[in-house]
């Protein structure tokens, strides 16, 4: 499996909402990112569902921003 279908695979989450939103990115600035964004965009699919629906509506921000 190649990288841009392993993040897809992971894009794929609990909610409609998240799987939209992740997959458009995924889809358009994730291939035109550079290498820390990109690695950012990983992180991010780490998180679980909730805490990225928070930080996607800008209600909680992860510890590498908060410094």
């Amino acid at each position: 499996m190649n990288e841009l279908s392993r993040l897809r695979w992971q894009c794929r989450r609990g909610s409609l909402e998240l799987d939209l939103m992740l997959e458009k990115y995924l889809a358009t600035g994730y291939l035109v990112a550079d290498d820390k964004e990109k690695a950012r965009f990983v992180e991010l699919l780490k998180l679980d569902d909730a805490e990225l629906l928070e930080l996607l509506m800008n209600d909680w921000k992860p510890e590498w921003e908060k410094s």
